[in-house]
């Protein structure tokens, strides 16, 4: 299949900001932890610290995002709200990474992360004008697995200066600054290309008062979506099961350094992560076009609740690399499937507003995940506990999704 332009300057922005989502995962919470134990905060606190501070980012922008989508449906607001967005996140992100104290480094995270949430919003929206409903699964596909793939480019330059830095006369601390420079840049340049050749093809006319009228919108569409049961109780089931995705994506490192796993084992695992989603992300294009893709996306939670009971048993470094490899398998495709399900179900001139509803629900999911993890840290002093937790979101999340299918089914029929 042949991509048009704007389906790879689309792409390519995945590649872009999945490299920032990749530290967030693997190095972030490692230089964190250090420099909040080496100030005397015990470890897990330090574990608790992180969870709430991906909550609190999280749920700002989860109340934000349905109003910040409704206006980036009108008239070219959306490519100017995504690029206000990405200059707060780089701007933050450039800004933490040489704090020096671990309070100001966990402010600054937590502002450039509600960009980087912010321009996801905007992103995803963009997939409706981009391509047809046909060639989404593919595409958005492509961009979640060029973004494992992509993404590993500059992470393992990064890790390289970190592991060898020392050799040229590099600190570490030194080399792990420059590795989170290098990072930024990357996820700036490689954004210009979506910047420069996207546009927006469906869209509201601009309204006289933009902020009004996009409150009053946002009021109508949730009505709508009450009003339509398959909507709404997808958007449910993607709330629960999502929930354990991404906190499982996000509290990784925090997690195993927890439990004993060597910092470099855990990046190299989380690496390996990478290069097994590429493929998986493809696959389940195929998957999704001989069984469903409402059935792919429940064989992936049936997935993940296996890796959070073996999480919570979790002892040894390789069982941290098995786990690795079984979240690579998973998590390309349950994002990519769910992201253009969606898609293909709502209306295309309203989609920012409507993945505006999609992305306050995965926020308030991402909020509340790790923030089971921190309270497990502090009433167990551990957060084990909270990893056992999440199987009971994948399970709400699965049954909810069950009553999709059986709504979807009978649509048919």
């Amino acid at each position: 299949m042949k991509l048009t332009k704007q389906e790879r300057s689309w792409i390519l922005y995945d590649v872009a900001n999945s490299a920032f989502t990749l530290i967030i995962t693997a190095t972030l919470p490692i230089y964190f932890r250090a420099m909040a134990e080496s100030a005397g905060v015990a470890d897990n606190i330090v574990s608790a610290w992180w969870g709430t501070a991906t909550s609190i980012s999280l749920l700002v922008l989860a109340c934000l995002s349905p109003f910040l989508g409704a206006m980036a449906d009108y008239k070219g607001y959306k490519k100017r709200l995504f690029v206000i967005g990405l200059l707060i996140s780089v701007v933050s992100a450039f800004a933490f990474t040489f704090a020096t104290d671990w309070q100001v480094f966990i402010a600054l995270y937590i502002v450039a992360r509600l960009g980087y949430s912010a321009c996801n919003i905007f992103y995803d929206g963009m997939l409706v004008d981009i391509t047809t409903d046909e060639r989404m699964d593919h595409i958005s596909s492509l961009g979640y697995a060029y973004g494992y793939i992509g993404s590993t480019i500059p992470f393992i330059a990064g890790i390289l200066l970190i592991f060898f830095g020392e050799k040229i006369g590099i600190s570490t601390q030194l080399a792990t600054q420059l590795s989170f420079v290098i990072i930024i840049v990357w996820w700036l340049v490689l954004s210009i290309p979506l910047i420069k050749n996207v546009e927006q093809i469906h869209y509201l006319e601009k309204h006289d008062n933009i902020v009004t009228s996009s409150v009053s919108r946002v009021r109508k569409t949730l009505v709508d979506i009450k009003q339509s049961p398959r909507i709404l109780f997808y958007i449910l089931a993607y709330f629960f099961y999502i929930d354990g995705v991404y906190t499982i994506i996000s509290m990784a490192t925090a997690y195993g350094g927890e439990v004993g796993i060597s910092s470099d084992q855990m990046l190299l695992a989380l690496l390996l992560t990478q290069f097994v989603a590429f493929p998986f992300a493809i696959f389940s294009v195929n998957f999704a076009k001989r069984y469903s893709q409402i059935k792919v996306i429940k064989f992936y939670i049936l997935m993940y609740m296996f890796i959070a009971v073996f999480g919570f048993f979790l002892k040894y470094t390789w069982q941290f690399w098995f786990l690795a490899i079984l979240i690579g398998m998973a998590q390309g495709g349950i994002q990519s499937l769910s992201r253009s399900y969606f898609g293909q179900m709502i209306p295309k001139h309203k989609a920012n507003e409507y993945f505006g509803f999609f992305d306050i629900f995965g926020k308030f999911a991402d909020f509340m995940g790790p923030l089971i993890i921190a309270i497990s840290s502090v009433v167990f002093g551990h957060s084990r506990y909270g990893v056992l937790l999440l199987v009971v979101l994948f399970i709400i999340g699965y049954a909810l999704l069950t009553k999709v299918e059986k709504i979807e089914n009978e649509t048919v029929v």
